[in-house]
C-alpha cells in the first residue's frame, strides 16, 4: 500500500530570471536559453540509448527492509518523493526487488538528497567495462587552445532513461511503500560508464576536433574567438537536438584558462595545477624519528624518479640510528627542501596506463608507478572524527583528486586499516558513512588490508 502523498508547486521548465539576465549577455549562449532550464521537464524523450541492467547469470531479486529514518527524515522522505513523483522520475513499484532509501548530506548547498543503497544489487550487476578516454591524449587536442568553454548537464543521470524490462531492478524501499526509478539512479554501478557512452554518442561527430567529453564534463576549445563561435554554437546545437539540459551555474564560457581534470590549460599549453602539489612545499619539518621516516618513506617510494636519493636524504637518515642525537642541522634543512622540490616534480612526469589497474596506498608503500600523489592536513572538524572515519576521509580523498585517473578502471585501495574492506557490507552507516559509500559506488574498487610499516607512504 503506498500512502497519498499533497501535490506540491507545480515545476518550473523555464529559466531562473537572474540567470537569464546574464545568459543574454553571454555571445552565441544567448541563441540557446532553452538549453539552461531552472528544473528539468520531466521524464527524458526516447532515446536511441537506455540504460540496462545486465545481471550475473543465476541470480534471483534481492530484497532489503527499509532503514529507520528520524522524524524530520520522514517529513522530508515525503517531499522528495513527492517531486520525483510529479516530474516522473519515479512510480509506485510492485516489484520482487527492493534496496532500501538513505538520505545523504549535500556538501555545496546544504539540506539532504534521496539516496538508494543499491549495494546488493551492484553486486550481482555485471560490469560495464565501456572504456575512458586516454588522459594524456585528450591534453594533446586541447594543446594550444586559445578559447575555452565548459558546461555541465543539469542532473545529466536524470536525463536518461532505464530499459522498460530493468526498471523493477532499480526498486527501493521506504516507509511509505516501494519505488522504483524509470531514469538512471545515483549509486547504480554502471551508470558513469555509461553517461560516458551516451555523450561520445552525441558528440560523436565532434570528439576530438574541439570538443572533450569526460564523464560529466564537457570542454569546447579553439584556437580564435571566431573558431569558438562556431564551435560552441555546434555544441549547444547537439544539446538542443538531444533534448539534454545544462545547469548554467555550473557552467562557464569564454575563458582563456580553465582547469581540467588536475591540470590548467591555456593558450600556453597544459600545464600541471598548481593545487595538486602546494600541500608537499607546506609539508611540516620532522621533528621525530619516526616523522623522519615517514618522509623518507615518501621519498623512497618515488626513488625510481629522484637521481641519487640515498645520497640526498643522508642528513636526515642519519638522526634515526640507534643512539644518535636528534639535531636538526643546516644540512639536514638543506636535504629536506630539495627532496620536497624533487617530489613536488618529478612524480608528475609518469603517464597513467588505464589498461592496468591502478593503485592506491593510504598510509603504506607498494610497488607501482607512480602518477600522482597528493596529502592534506586534517580539517577543524575531521580532528573529532574516529579513527574508522578518518581512514575512510583518506580513500575519499583519494577518489575524489584522482576520480579522471579511477573512474571506469579497477583500482585497488591498500589501507592499514582491516576493517575498512568491509564498508561496502557494513548495514549500519552514519550519515558522513552514507555520503562516502554513495561516492565510492560509482567505482570498480576492491579495498586491501596492508599492515602498516616503518617507511611509509605518509598521507599520501
Amino acid at each position: 500500500m503506498h500512502i497519498h502523498l499533497p501535490i506540491h508547486k507545480q515545476l518550473s521548465h523555464t529559466v531562473n530570471a537572474i540567470e537569464a539576465q546574464l545568459i543574454e549577455k553571454i555571445p552565441v549562449v544567448s541563441d540557446f536559453s532553452d538549453v539552461f532550464l531552472e528544473e528539468l521537464p520531466g521524464l527524458p524523450p526516447d532515446r536511441d540509448v537506455e540504460f540496462a541492467i545486465e545481471l550475473v547469470p543465476g541470480t534471483a531479486p534481492v530484497s532489503r527492509r527499509p532503514y529507520k529514518m528520524a522524524p524530520d527524515e520522514l517529513k522530508e522522505l515525503k517531499v522528495q518523493l513527492q517531486e520525483q513523483l510529479d516530474k516522473g522520475f519515479i512510480r509506485p513499484s510492485s516489484s520482487p526487488w527492493g534496496c532500501p532509501a538513505l538520505f545523504v548530506e549535500k556538501k555545496d548547498q546544504g539540506g539532504k538528497r534521496l539516496c538508494v543503497d543499491y549495494r546488493p544489487l551492484n553486486a550481482i550487476t555485471i560490469k560495464n567495462k565501456y572504456p575512458l578516454p586516454h588522459i594524456d591524449i585528450l591534453f594533446d587536442q586541447l594543446a594550444g587552445a586559445k578559447v575555452i568553454s565548459k558546461i555541465d548537464l543539469r542532473s545529466g543521470y536524470y536525463q536518461i532513461k532505464i530499459r522498460e524490462e530493468d526498471i523493477p531492478k532499480t526498486a527501493f524501499s521506504t516507509r511509505y511503500g516501494l519505488y522504483e526509478y524509470l531514469v538512471m539512479s545515483f549509486g547504480l554501478t554502471n551508470a558513469p560508464a555509461f553517461f560516458m557512452y551516451m555523450m561520445n554518442s552525441v558528440f560523436t561527430n565532434e570528439l576530438d576536433k574541439f570538443v572533450v567529453v569526460f564523464i560529466d564534463d564537457i570542454l569546447i576549445y579553439s584556437k580564435s574567438k571566431k573558431e569558438h563561435e562556431e564551435h560552441l554554437r555546434i555544441v549547444l546545437t547537439r544539446l538542443r537536438e538531444h533534448k539534454l539540459y545544462a545547469k548554467f551555474s555550473k557552467c562557464a564560457f569564454w575563458l582563456k584558462e580553465e582547469s581540467f581534470l588536475g591540470h590548467i590549460l591555456s593558450e600556453k599549453g597544459v600545464a600541471v595545477d598548481p593545487s595538486k602539489v602546494k600541500d608537499v612545499l607546506n609539508w611540516k619539518q620532522p621533528e621525530t624519528v619516526t616523522e623522519i621516516w615517514s618522509f623518507i618513506g615518501l621519498a623512497g617510494y618515488y626513488r625510481r624518479f629522484i637521481k641519487d636519493i640515498s645520497k640526498t636524504a643522508k642528513p636526515m637518515t642519519s638522526l634515526t640510528k640507534k643512539n644518535a642525537k636528534y639535531v636538526w642541522s643546516s644540512n639536514c634543512d638543506e636535504a629536506y627542501q630539495t627532496l620536497k622540490k624533487l617530489l613536488t616534480f618529478a612524480p608528475v612526469l609518469a603517464q597513467p596506463d588505464v589498461t592496468k589497474p591502478f593503485d592506491v596506498y593510504c598510509d603504506a608503500s607498494g610497488n607501482g608507478l607512480v602518477i600522482a600523489y597528493a596529502s592534506r592536513q586534517l580539517r577543524k572538524h575531521e580532528a573529532n572524527y574516529p579513527t574508522h572515519d578518518l581512514e575512510l576521509t583518506e580513500v575519499v580523498h583519494a577518489l575524489k583528486i584522482w576520480r579522471h585517473y579511477l573512474l571506469g578502471n579497477t583500482c585497488h585501495i591498500y589501507t592499514d586499516h582491516k576493517s575498512l574492506k568491509y564498508i561496502v557490507i557494513q548495514l549500519e552507516l552514519n550519515m558522513r558513512q552514507r555520503w562516502w559509500l554513495e561516492l565510492i559506488k560509482d567505482y570498480d574498487l576492491e579495498i586491501h588490508y596492508h599492515p602498516g610499516k616503518a617507511n611509509v607512504v605518509a598521507d599520501a
